[in-house]
């Protein structure tokens, strides 16, 4: 078994069901394996769970942590420059905040940040020097 995977991220949210119904008007489809106090997205090789953040806070062992949002960035890179602008203006107007709008940056890319109802940031980006696997996936390429 390799180490260096991730198989599932879950994310704390205040409201379940806002945060089930935002991700859904994003057109991603909820796993049957949900249950009422948890959400589950299947995404490329790996899940997404949505849990209330007290819950979550509960079933990591500190109860009364205050857990936050914001220190990490979630991303999912598209093929073309048009398919970022879509997925950035299909997230704001399904419940998202802008936190910058997509642009051309730095490292020859384009890329926008947005925040879902829950206050997790999502890069939204297309990296020409990153092919996408046929089914959306990424692995890095070699030099």
């Amino acid at each position: 078994m390799t180490p260096q995977r991730v198989t599932l991220i879950t994310l704390g949210v205040k409201d379940l069901a806002a945060s089930r119904a935002f991700y859904k008007a994003l057109g991603w489809e909820e796993s049957s394996r949900s249950q009422e106090t948890i959400a589950f997205f299947q995404l490329n090789g790996l899940a997404m769970g949505l849990f209330g953040l007290a819950a979550l806070a509960d079933d990591q062992g500190r109860p009364d942590a205050p857990l936050g949002t914001g220190a990490m960035t979630l991303a999912q890179n598209f093929e073309s420059e048009a398919e970022v602008d879509t997925a950035f203006a299909k997230a704001l107007k399904c419940g998202a905040t802008q936190l910058k709008a997509p642009e051309k940056v730095f490292w020859g890319g384009y890329s926008g940040y947005y925040a879902d109802p829950d206050g997790h940031v999502w890069e939204i980006a297309y990296n020409p020097f990153w092919p996408l696997n046929a089914d959306g996936s990424l692995t890095l390429p070699d030099e």
